[in-house]
């Protein structure tokens, strides 16, 4: 009997459109949380609800820029002088940091970029098979046994070397999944209700998020979660085998 090439031979590497589209949401990734940072160190403060400015309370408040706590305002002035029942305001006792508008815009287009190449990987993944093939977790894989066994070695640390393709375990299956099913959709949708032009066209999304400054706040927490997913990535990377996941991915 003729025998086959051995197991690491045979596996395949990453089809092109994944390699292209990993590393086209690795640079959009990039300048989105650059320039998502820029814009958060503008007013680092998190709100629930509708409405929220630095005189409201902040659910959350981050040392990120001289912008935190910034000690306080003089007291409230008449918008119009010499009038006693106009509307009034409060001056800052500090020049505020504001890079907003570079920052905002840098987001923006780069959003579009990160949408248009998750859309197309998600689809390439679903007509090619590859969701179906690779990502979706089996019958045999959802069994406690094997769950426990996954959850117990990733604990400990302990992480199979690379092959040359995507063979994917239960957990890794299952982060995938939940970052594109569920991570990135919010994320954009989120970002999308933070924007005033779109939610007059689509009101819904303020009400499904309930209120543009709780859509910031989820916005946050998911960004941050995918930060957590990246760091974990990209340790899993090294610890299976640097060398040989680079290769398999370029």
């Amino acid at each position: 009997m003729i025998q086959g090439p051995p197991a690491e031979v045979k596996t395949l590497k990453h089809k092109n459109w994944v390699k292209i589209s990993h590393w086209v949401v690795t640079a959009s990734f990039m300048a989105l949380l650059f320039s998502g940072f820029v814009i958060f160190m503008c007013h680092p403060r998190l709100y629930w609800g509708e409405v929220g400015n630095a005189l409201t309370p902040a659910i959350l408040e981050l040392p990120v820029s001289k912008n935190y706590k910034h000690g306080g305002w003089e007291k409230s002035v008449a918008f119009f002088p010499g009038t006693s029942n106009a509307a009034i305001s409060s001056i800052r006792t500090f020049e505020i940091y504001n890079q907003n508008g570079w920052g905002r815009s840098l987001h923006f287009l780069v959003a579009w970029v990160l949408v248009f190449t998750g859309l197309v990987y998600m689809l390439a993944a679903i007509f090619t098979g590859h969701l179906k093939k690779n990502l979706a977790p089996t019958s045999q894989e959802l069994t406690a046994p094997v769950i426990r066994k996954d959850v117990v070695n990733h604990l400990k640390m302990r992480i199979p070397p690379a092959t040359k393709g995507p063979q994917y375990g239960l957990l890794q299956k299952s982060t995938y999944l939940f970052v594109i099913f569920f991570l990135m959709p919010v994320i954009v949708m989120t970002g999308l209700t933070m924007s005033p032009a779109i939610t007059a066209a689509y009101p819904f999304l303020t009400t499904m998020f309930f209120g543009a400054q709780s859509a910031r706040t989820i916005h946050f927490f998911a960004s941050g979660l995918l930060v957590l997913f990246v760091i974990i990535h990209v340790v899993m990377v090294i610890r299976s085998g640097f060398i040989k996941q680079m290769k398999a991915m370029i």
